[in-house]
C-alpha cells in the first residue's frame, strides 16, 4: 500500500477522484469499474464525505479475502493511506464532559473534527480530513498541549459531534439549574440544606434529554441492565453488556438525582419516597421502533437512590429452543418433559442465568388456544398477551402460596410459578401438580440434583417430591465468540490441563479445533458478542425416584443421574467449545466445578 505522509501534501479536503485513484493504486479497485464511475460522477458536486459516496457502492475489495468496501474498511484504509492512526469511536468510552469542553460545537462542525480524549499533555481528536491541519495551528497554543489527530469513520464524527455536544449542553443546562449539594437523599450532606434548596424539575427538557439518550445507547449497545449509582461527588452510569458491567458515563449528582426522579415519573412510582425499595416499569421503543420493556428498582444508599433498569426485549418470547442454546438431544429432552400433562417441572440457576427467559420461551411453545396457561411472578417480568399474568403483591397477603390457591380455582391447565422460596409455596405448587396440573417454577441451586435435595431441605416429604417432580433443568450462560473475528488456537499445554478439568469424570476426546477471542468493531473489541445457555437436563426415571423417596444423599442421585446420561453443565460446556461456540475459560467461569455431577 503506498503511504502518503500528510505532511507532505498540500491543504486541501478529499475530493472523490482523488479517493479513487487512490484505491486503483493500491490494487483495491478495478481501474476499468472506477473510470466509468468517476465519469458518472463527473458533473455531480455535493459536499458529502467521498468516503460515504463509495461505501454506497458496495465494491468489493480486489485484495483476500475480498471483503465488501464498507464504512469501516474504507476509513482504515485512508487511515493507513494518510500516515494517521485508526480509531472507532465508542461512546462508551468517551467523557463526553472533557472533550466538549475543548472547543466550541461551532468549531468543531466548521472543520468537522471531533475531540475523543483530553489527557494531560496532549488532546486527540478525529477528523476525517487528513489533509486539512490549519485548525491545528489555532487551538495548539489555545490548549497549550499537543494534538494528535485520528481519522475515523465521517459519519460518526457527523453524528456524535451532535449528540456529545447536546448533551453536554442538557447536563449543564440541568446541573445550573440544580441543587449544589446533591439532594436531601445524601446523608453526608445534610448540613448543606440551609445553603440553597432548590429542587429539580424532573421534567425539565435538559433531563428528558439525557435519559432519551441513555436509553437509545443502552438499546444500541445490547445492554441487558442500566446501572444508575449516586456516589459522594459523582453520579456512575454502567451498562451490562453480554453478562459484564461497563462504566460508561460520570455525570454530575444533581443531574444524577433528577433523572432518577424523571424515570421514577415515567415509571409510576412514588418520586418523593426515597427511604424504601421501589420496583416500576417502563414501555419504550427503540429508535427504530421496536417496543422496549424497562423494569425499574430502586434502593436507598449511602449517597442517595441507586436505581437499576433490567431491559427486556420482546423478541425472547419467540426464539426457539435452538437460538437459546439447546442441542438436538436436549431439545427432545425438554420437549419431552414439558409435553407432560401434569407434575413439576423445575428450572435451576443463580440470578442472571435464563432461567426466565427459557420458562418464557416454553410457555409461549405451550400456550395454544386450547390450554389455560396462567403465571404467578414477583414482578411480572414481560407481558405476554397468550398468558394470564398474575402479580404477587406480599404486603396485601397475595404472596406466591395464596396466587397458586387462587390460580386453583381459575381452572389452569399450565401455572408457572415465579420462584418457589419457600415450604408453603412448594405444598401448593405439588397440590397443584397432584391434582391434574403441569407447574413450572424456578430454584437457585447450583445443579439439577441439588434441586430435590433443596426442597427437602424446605421440609417437603421425599415420596410426594418423587410422585410430582417430572424433571429438573440446571442452566447458565456463557459469552458467545464474536464470528467476525475469533481465531484458531492451537491446543496449548494449559489449555491441555483445562480441558481435561472440564471434561473430568468422562474424559471426552479433545476437540480437533479451538477458537480465542480476539476483538473487533462489530464485538466492541472485547472477542465476545451474546450470549448462549448450557444446560443439564435431569428426567426423573423411576430408578431417581426411587432413590428420593428413600431418602438418598445428594451424591447418591448425582451418581445414577450420571449412569443415566446425565451431562453436566461442564459437559454442556465443552461440547459448545468444541463446536467453536465458546472458550474453555468461559465454561470453567460460569459452571459448578467437578462435584456436581462431575
Amino acid at each position: 500500500m503506498n503511504h502518503v505522509p500528510s505532511r507532505e501534501m498540500k491543504e486541501h479536503s478529499l475530493k472523490l477522484p482523488e479517493v479513487i485513484d487512490a484505491l486503483v493504486a493500491d490494487g483495491l479497485v478495478d481501474a476499468d469499474q472506477a473510470a466509468a464511475f468517476k465519469n458518472e460522477r463527473r458533473h455531480f458536486t455535493t459536499e458529502i464525505h467521498p468516503l460515504v459516496i463509495l461505501a454506497e457502492q458496495r465494491w468489493k475489495s480486489l485484495q483476500p479475502p475480498h471483503r465488501v468496501l464498507d464504512m469501516d474498511l474504507l476509513t482504515q484504509w485512508l487511515a493507513a493511506w494518510s500516515g494517521l492512526d485508526y480509531l472507532h469511536i465508542d461512546p462508551l468510552k468517551i467523557d463526553f464532559s472533557a472533550v466538549t469542553s475543548v472547543m466550541s460545537n461551532a468549531y468543531a462542525s466548521r472543520f468537522r473534527i471531533l475531540p475523543i480524549q483530553v489527557k494531560v499533555d496532549e488532546v486527540v481528536i478525529a477528523t476525517a480530513e487528513p489533509f486539512q491541519r490549519n485548525w491545528e495551528a489555532e487551538i495548539r497554543p489555545i490548549l497549550n498541549k499537543q494534538i494528535r489527530r485520528v481519522i475515523a469513520n465521517p459519519q460518526d464524527i457527523a453524528r456524535y459531534q451532535v449528540e456529545f455536544y447536546n448533551l453536554a449542553k442538557s447536563v449543564k443546562g440541568a446541573q445550573a439549574k440544580g441543587d449544589v449539594t446533591g439532594g436531601a437523599s445524601n446523608f453526608e450532606q445534610l448540613v448543606e440544606l440551609g445553603k440553597n434548596n432548590k429542587q429539580f424539575d424532573a421534567n425539565d427538557q435538559h433531563i428528558v434529554t439525557i435519559v432519551d439518550w441513555l436509553w437509545q445507547y443502552a438499546f444500541e449497545q445490547r445492554a441487558s441492565d442500566i446501572h444508575v449509582e449516586p456516589r459522594r461527588d459523582l453520579g456512575i452510569v454502567r451498562f451490562r453488556i453480554d453478562g459484564v458491567l461497563h462504566q460508561v458515563y460520570q455525570i454530575p449528582m444533581t443531574v444524577l438525582n433528577a433523572m432518577t426522579s424523571r424515570i421514577k415519573i415515567l415509571g409510576r412510582m412514588d418520586v418523593v419516597e426515597k427511604r424504601r425499595p421501589q420496583d416500576g416499569r417502563i414501555k419504550t421503543r427503540t429508535p427504530d421502533g421496536q417496543e422496549v420493556e424497562l423494569r425499574l428498582a430502586t434502593l436507598p444508599t449511602a449517597f442517595g437512590e441507586k436505581l437499576v433498569m433490567r431491559i427486556f426485549d420482546p423478541d425472547v418470547l419467540v426464539r426457539d429452543f435452538s437460538e437459546l442454546g439447546f442441542g438436538d438431544g436436549e431439545q427432545a429432552t425438554w420437549r419431552s418433559m414439558t409435553a407432560h400433562p401434569n407434575g413439576i417441572i423445575l428450572v435451576t440457576g443463580p440470578t442472571g442465568s435464563g432461567k426466565t427467559v427459557t420458562l418464557y420461551s416454553t410457555l409461549k411453545a405451550l400456550a395454544t388456544p386450547e390450554v389455560n396457561v396462567c403465571t404467578l411472578e414477583d414482578p411480572i417480568e414481560m407481558i405476554e398477551p397468550t398468558f394470564n399474568q398474575v402479580q404477587v403483591v406480599p404486603d396485601i397477603g397475595m404472596g406466591f402460596a395464596e396466587g397458586i390457591r387462587a390460580l386453583m380455582r381459575q381452572d389452569p391447565d399450565i401455572i408457572m410459578v415465579g420462584e418457589i422460596r419457600d415450604l408453603q409455596t412448594a405444598d401448593m405448587a405439588i397440590q397443584a401438580a397432584l391434582t391434574g396440573h403441569l407447574v413450572l417454577s424456578t430454584l437457585h441451586t447450583n445443579d439439577a440434583p441439588s434441586a430435590i435435595t433443596r426442597l427437602i431441605d424446605l421440609g417437603v416429604p421425599p415420596y410426594l417430591l418423587a410422585a410430582t417432580v417430572v424433571g429438573v433443568m440446571a442452566q447458565r450462560l456463557v459469552r458467545t465468540l464474536c464470528p467476525q473475528c475469533k481465531q484458531p488456537s492451537g491446543m496449548r499445554a494449559e489449555d491441555e490441563a483445562a480441558w481435561n478439568a472440564l471434561v473430568t469424570p468422562w474424559k471426552s476426546k479433545q476437540p480437533a479445533q479451538l477458537y480465542r477471542p480476539v476483538g473487533c468493531l462489530d464485538c466492541r473489541m472485547t472477542g465476545y458478542k451474546g450470549r448462549v445457555g448450557i444446560y443439564e437436563i435431569m428426567p426423573l426415571s423411576a430408578e431417581l425416584k426411587r432413590l428420593i423417596a428413600t431418602r438418598a444423599d445428594l451424591d447418591t442421585l448425582r451418581q445414577q443421574a450420571m449412569r443415566e446420561g446425565v451431562k453436566s453443565l461442564r459437559i454442556a460446556g465443552a461440547r459448545k467449545v468444541a463446536a467453536g461456540v465458546t472458550t474453555i475459560e468461559e465454561i470453567m467461569k460460569v459452571a459448578p466445578p467437578a462435584n456436581a455431577l462431575g
